[in-house]
């Protein structure tokens, strides 16, 4: 279900729990809401659809991808962007890293561990910060 998106700061700064098997129907309303925003929007967090649990979707090779408890392990070559958010106005320096590792569950609930770079990995750095309650 295509759900609204959060502009509410307060939960939008709320540290997100861990997620549980019981957060499935959750995470795949957060999938049929960023394809239904894939014009404006490249990634997204379940705080910014009202859920404050671990779990985040973005858009990998034209294909939609969900981490469940996601956690960055090893970051590598900084830089400086500026991003902006559907949750938020404007845009924002933010501090990234070109290649990044990540240990998640999948939505099979298998733990997986995988190495981003470039724009795919600036984009899980961004929805990983939400999950934190970091906004840029």
């Amino acid at each position: 279900m295509v759900r609204e998106i959060m502009h509410d700061m307060i939960i939008l700064s709320r540290k997100s729990e861990e997620a549980l098997p019981s957060d499935l129907p959750h995470i795949q309303d957060l999938m049929d809401t960023l394809s239904a925003h894939r014009a404006e929007c490249v990634g997204m967090a379940g705080n910014m659809i009202g859920i404050s649990k671990r779990f985040i979707a973005f858009f990998d090779e034209g294909s939609i991808t969900a981490m469940i408890n996601p956690r960055i392990i090893m970051k590598s070559d900084p830089y400086e962007t500026q991003e902006g958010c559907l949750s938020l106005s404007g845009v924002r320096k933010a501090l990234r890293y070109n290649k990044i590792r990540v240990e998640y569950l999948n939505l099979r609930w298998q733990k997986k561990t995988r190495t981003f770079t470039g724009f795919t990995a600036q984009i899980i750095q961004h929805e990983v910060d939400h999950c934190e309650g970091i906004l840029i």
